[in-house]
């Protein structure tokens, strides 16, 4: 996006942004804003969370499409094609690709224990669990987490898009909601005082800075890979 003097920004966190670029552009017209990033270096022993990052580093480049469609998928292993996807694909990949663990598995089987325990009737009026998508939702990837204790920090009141409360590190997963309600989630690729994140919010697959977060969105979960799974 090309801008013209009277729709300036100044390029730094917290700096006002008009509210024409967020309209029109969304995240997609703030990326140059947030440094967006190519691969960054990141050592992480087998088996462990920051794996999950070290494998989405691999998804810059290949994922430059965004589709949340419904899609028949084969089960287990399923998936939509690595050029495109969704905001969850971008994780559900991490999982599979660096720790070889299999979200669509974990969570139909869950779902199918327990399916009470989902917000699929509620929120999609589902009846049974549907390998197909439930594990593409991320209100389902949230219940799933948290089912398996790897909840840091769950949103009581409405908190800014980049102020998770609780010490971010490497692998962790980052849920929001939008003004009208549409969720979404991200892998920290990056801690300390100027935390990045990985995720697909409709260009594909991407990495920038987490501050841009808080221009739009709030911040509702805070995840950290479950060691026992």
């Amino acid at each position: 996006m090309v801008l013209s003097p009277a729709s300036s920004v100044q390029l730094r966190p917290g700096a006002g942004v008009s509210r024409r670029l967020m309209i029109v552009g969304g995240l997609a017209g703030l990326a140059p804003l947030a440094a967006c990033s190519g691969p960054i270096t990141i050592t992480a022993a087998a088996g462990t969370p920051p794996r999950l990052a070290m494998a989405a580093q691999k998804q810059l480049g290949v994922t430059t499409e965004y589709d949340a469609a419904y899609a028949a998928l084969p089960y287990p292993g399923g998936d939509v094609p690595r050029k495109t996807g969704a905001c969850s694909d971008v994780v559900i990949r991490a999982a599979r690709d660096g720790l070889g663990l299999d979200l669509q598995k974990f969570i139909h089987e869950d779902m199918t224990a327990a399916f009470g325990a989902y917000p699929a009737r509620r929120l999609w009026n589902q009846v049974r669990p549907d390998p197909n998508i439930d594990h593409r939702r991320v209100p389902n990837l949230e219940t799933w987490l948290r089912r398996q204790g790897a909840e840091v920090w769950r949103a009581t009141k409405k908190t800014g898009g980049a102020s998770f409360p609780e010490p971010l590190a490497v692998g962790d997963l980052l849920t929001w909601r939008n003004a009208e309600g549409a969720s979404h989630i991200g892998l920290v690729t990056r801690a300390g005082s100027n935390p990045m994140i990985l995720h697909n919010i409709g260009r594909g697959a991407m990495q920038h800075g987490l501050w841009p977060m808080g221009l739009w969105r709030n911040a509702v979960g805070h995840y950290r890979w479950p060691a026992a799974v």
